[in-house]
């Protein structure tokens, strides 16, 4: 049974996603913090600063990750080309 690699999200579904996430968290912390301390103003001020700490960190962490994989893949096929450098030495001398 041959199993199919999960399909792929379109990347601006992931983007609505993560904004519509930092959203919700941002009206979480503008409630609890107008509620306790904050007048609403500061409130609001503070959520806006903090969702968007979340989004564009988010962003940021996508072209990371597709740095530190390109990085990754590059180092696992140059010890792959040295294993492979190995294994027909050892071969040779059986």
């Amino acid at each position: 049974m041959n199993a199919s690699p999960p399909p792929t999200q379109p990347q601006s579904r992931s983007l609505i996603r993560t904004v519509a996430v930092a959203a919700v968290i941002g009206l979480i912390l503008f409630g609890a913090l107008w509620y306790t301390i904050f007048s609403a103003v500061t409130a609001a001020l503070i959520a806006a600063g903090g969702t968007g700490v979340l989004v564009v960190g988010s962003t940021v962490w996508d072209t990371f990750e597709t740095l530190f994989e390109m990085l990754a893949n590059l180092i696992l096929g140059i010890l792959a080309a040295i294993g492979a450098f190995f294994a027909a030495i050892f071969s040779i001398f059986n």
